[in-house]
């Protein structure tokens, strides 16, 4: 089962992803229907991941 650490990291690496097509701006956005749906396939991916990271043991690891 993966934990907080895991789910937390699953959402940087989905906005890193966001990120790289943002750049090209509203735009682009709106006229590629590729883009939009690559955006809001990670964007429920921040959503799942940030709904199962709300339990305060998923953050049981400690930093040094």
């Amino acid at each position: 089962m993966r934990d907080g650490i895991d789910r937390l990291l699953d959402i940087l690496e989905a906005i890193k992803e966001i990120e790289r097509y943002a750049i090209r701006g509203r735009d682009a956005f709106l006229q590629d229907e590729l883009v939009q749906v690559w955006m809001i396939h990670h964007l429920l991916n921040i959503g799942e991941a940030a709904s199962r990271t709300r339990r305060p043991e998923v953050f049981s690891r400690s930093a040094p």
